[in-house]
């Protein structure tokens, strides 16, 4: 379920600059109230976020890591030519015409 942001307005319709959010299924309408005050609210439009830290998503694929994992990983060296990187198993290279 997402997370919404939304503003709260004062009663000629201009934002407060106060904000809070709501989950709400994706199929309910936005709110026009705050639940619990009352006050006149819109949703407002934010960046949505990411539920993962970069640091942590980029620390979870270097190649030691894949390799305690068991993955096999290749990169790209060339036109068409793929060397192993991290992992033991499967050919040392692949392609190159």
């Amino acid at each position: 379920m997402p997370t919404y942001v939304y503003e709260i307005l004062t009663k000629a319709g201009e934002p407060t600059g106060r904000t809070f959010e709501v989950m709400q299924p994706m199929k309910d309408d936005a709110l026009t109230k705050h639940p619990d005050t009352g006050e006149p609210v819109r949703r407002a439009i934010v960046a949505p976020t990411l539920g993962t830290a970069t640091s942590k998503f980029k620390a979870s694929l270097s190649n030691k890591n894949l390799e305690r994992l068991g993955f096999t990983k290749y990169e790209r060296r060339g036109k068409g030519y793929m060397e192993r990187t991290a992992g033991k198993k499967g050919p040392r290279s692949i392609g190159g015409d």
